[in-house]
Parts: structure tokens; C-alpha cells; sequence
């Protein structure tokens, strides 16, 4: 049995309505969550950041980010040693929003420890920002919980 190219062409015009319909309902369906609610304002405050990182790259080492079975340990560099030192730790997540956490330092013999408890078994982005006599510094590394 022949089709006829009216038929073949039609069939052709209903696939790709078909696609376009299936490619339609799956992409409505993802969920995408963006950085920061706040972004625009957070880019033009950006500088701040940079400044803080430079700040930071002048320390003799980063801060050092230790992970055991229980805790997350962040190391101080020697040079805030004796200096009161306030800010926060931010881990976030790239793939929920939801499982992002942040905490306010509590330093104890140039260590921050973070129960693991009260993160999840996923890779976070650690955003470290810290001010000591009146210069701040940020970080930004990477750990991997899982």
C-alpha cells in the first residue's frame, strides 16, 4: 500500500507538533533556582567582595576547611590571632536552595566548627566572609560532603 505525500506530509506536521508539545510540558516542569533573590542588588555591590578577596589572597594561607565524620572545621590564618573577628559562613548549594545554610562565626582558638548534622550530603560552595579590625576578607571554596 502506497501513502500518499499529502498523508506523509501530515504525519511529518503532527510529529513536530508532537515534540514541540512534549519539549513544552518537560521544560515548564524543571525548577531553577536563582543564586540570590537579591541579584541585581548584589552585583552592584560586587566591589565590596572583590576588595575583601584581595584582602584575603594577602593572608600568609587560606582558610582551611577540614571535614570529619561529624564536624566541619574552619582554620583561621595566623595573622587574626588574638583579633576579634566577626562574620559568617555561607554553604551553599548549587543544586537546591532550600539545602543552603548559613552561620554566624563563633571562633574558639582560631577554629569554626559546624556540626554536619545541620548539613546535607552534597557538595557546597563555602562562602567565608570574616572582619577583623575593621578589614574584611571573604573566601570562597569548595567541599564535598557526600
Amino acid at each position: 500500500m502506497k501513502i500518499s505525500w499529502g498523508v506523509k506530509i501530515t504525519i511529518l506536521y503532527l510529529a513536530f507538533v508532537l515534540l514541540i508539545v512534549t519539549m513544552v510540558v518537560a521544560s515548564s516542569r524543571q525548577h531553577f533556582d536563582l543564586v540570590s533573590n537579591s541579584y541585581y542588588a548584589d552585583e552592584i555591590k560586587y566591589q565590596n567582595v572583590i576588595d575583601a578577596g584581595k584582602n584575603q589572597a594577602q593572608l600568609s594561607h587560606p582558610v582551611l576547611i577540614n571535614k570529619d565524620l561529624n564536624t566541619v572545621e574552619l582554620q583561621l590564618p595566623a595573622e587574626l590571632d588574638g583579633k576579634m573577628v566577626t562574620g559568617s559562613v555561607h554553604f551553599y548549594s548549587p543544586v537546591n536552595a532550600a539545602w543552603d545554610k548559613q552561620f554566624p562565626l563563633q571562633v574558639d582558638n582560631h577554629r569554626i566548627t559546624i556540626s554536619r548534622s545541620d548539613l546535607r550530603k552534597t557538595r557546597y560552595t563555602v562562602k567565608i566572609d570574616l572582619e577583623a579590625e575593621g578589614k574584611k576578607y571573604y573566601q570562597e571554596s569548595d567541599i564535598n560532603l557526600n
